[in-house]
Parts: structure tokens; C-alpha cells; sequence
């Protein structure tokens, strides 16, 4: 496979900016997939190169194998994500994508030198908190439920079986790669915004403040009204707050 084809597997650009001096590199949500990113893409077209991640197992991957180890989805990411790299990149990742955008913020430091020019932290709790959750363990009516909890999947979607089959393994795999993800208390040397819904059954203000203690760059806090998916809702105040942040790192050197 050239190094093309393989960019094209994890990456996906809904609206290619190959000359923007900016790049935007998104992680879904546990049993998302890069589709959800296209308004994102949309909102921003011409401003930056918008990259969203397709992990394996859903959409056109959906007969590749499922991965359940977060530390493992890292570790094939972060080498695809290494080239993009020859200018500033941000990263933008929401629930479960928080975490795996931090974990290969990470992995990039340590093997290329590579630091991106800041990390939004949407949705999701610090690295260092933990709760104790089994969705992975339920059965599929138990996951249908947390997915209604959630509200951020398509009533239609959760009415047809035959998708809904479709998609559960992917979910089920991701459930298990982010409930068994261990919490750490590492730092990264990239600015961190976390982002949360003020409603969030999953994660507390006080949770996403805790983002905090996860850089020796600066830090801001926004809560939003709304639950787990205020993002959707929220989308024009959410595109205003990348698109300030995006500019400020298109004026600065790629950080290495």
C-alpha cells in the first residue's frame, strides 16, 4: 500500500484544502466514524485542511477488524498523522476521541518530536478521573439504551435492526477499548480547551476542568448549555471557537 492509499484508509478530507496553512485533525466519538466531522468540514472549508479519522471496523472499513485497546488505536494513528505535520496542526476530538487525540499527542512527541499547536478536549472527562462503567458488558439492548442516553444517534438508526447490527460491533469494541483505558496523570506542552455540555451524564464541569493538570501550556474551560452532544446544537458557537484558534496557529511555526 503507497504511503497515499494508507492516508486515504484512516484520513478522510470532505472538502481538501491541500495549500491552507492550517490543518484541523478530528477523532470521533466511541462507534463514531469520520462522517460525523463533515459539517465541521463544511463550516471550514477553504480556512484549513480538515482531516477526519475513519477508525477500522464502520463505514467503508466495516469488514476490517474492530480494535479494543485505546493504547493500540493510538499507536496505528499516530504514525498516519506524523506527515501532516509540515505545518500546524490542531486537534479536535470529542468523548472517546479526547482521549485517543491526547494519547497520540502523546505517542508524537516521543517519536517523531511533533506537538501540536493546540487540543480541543470535547465531552469527555480528564485522563486522570475515572468512573466505573461496563456498557461493553451489557448485551445489545443494554447499549441501544446508553446510546439513547446520549441522544447523539439518529432515532432512525436505532429503530432499524439490520443497522443497528451493523454498527453495535464497532461500538461495542470502542465501549471496551475507552472503559478499560487506564487513567494517567501525564502532560502534554500544547494548549488544551475542554469543552463540555453543562447536562453531560458522562462528564462534569469538574471533570473537564481537571484537563487542566494535562498541560504545561495554557488552558481554557467552555461549557455549553446542553448533554453529551451539545455540539450539535452548539455547532456555530463550537466552529467560532476552533476558527480563533486555528488562525492564531496558522500565524505560528509547526511546533516540533
Amino acid at each position: 500500500m503507497t504511503v497515499s492509499e494508507d492516508s486515504a484508509l484512516w484520513l478522510r478530507r470532505y472538502h481538501p484544502a491541500p495549500h491552507a496553512p492550517v490543518r484541523l485533525v478530528c477523532f470521533p466519538h466511541a462507534g463514531g466514524s469520520a462522517s460525523f466531522y463533515h459539517p465541521v468540514s463544511a463550516a471550514l472549508a477553504g480556512d484549513c485542511d480538515v482531516a477526519a479519522l475513519q477508525y477500522p471496523g464502520r463505514q467503508d472499513r466495516r469488514n476490517e477488524p474492530n480494535l479494543t485497546d485505546l493504547g493500540e488505536l493510538a499507536d496505528r494513528i499516530t504514525p498516519r498523522l506524523a506527515p501532516l505535520f509540515d505545518r500546524p496542526v490542531v486537534f479536535f476530538g470529542h468523548s472517546m476521541g479526547a482521549i485517543l487525540a491526547f494519547e497520540v499527542t502523546r505517542r508524537l512527541r516521543e517519536s517523531a518530536g511533533h506537538t501540536p499547536a493546540a487540543l480541543f478536549a470535547s465531552g469527555r472527562r480528564a485522563p486522570s478521573t475515572r468512573r466505573a462503567e461496563n456498557v461493553h458488558q451489557r448485551d445489545d439492548d443494554g447499549i441501544v439504551a446508553e446510546m439513547q442516553l446520549m441522544s447523539g444517534t439518529d432515532a432512525k438508526l436505532l429503530g432499524d435492526e439490520e443497522l443497528l447490527r451493523m454498527v453495535l460491533p464497532a461500538l461495542r469494541a470502542d465501549y471496551t477499548a475507552i472503559e478499560t483505558y487506564r487513567p494517567v496523570r501525564t502532560t502534554v506542552d500544547c494548549p488544551i480547551t475542554a469543552l463540555v455540555g453543562d447536562a453531560d451524564p458522562k462528564t462534569t464541569t469538574e471533570e473537564a476542568d481537571a484537563w487542566r493538570a494535562h498541560t504545561t501550556g495554557e488552558f481554557r474551560l467552555r461549557v455549553f448549555p446542553g448533554g453529551h452532544f451539545y455540539l450539535s446544537p452548539r455547532g456555530a458557537e463550537v466552529i467560532a471557537e476552533v476558527r480563533e484558534t486555528l488562525r492564531t496557529a496558522a500565524r505560528e511555526p509547526s511546533r516540533r
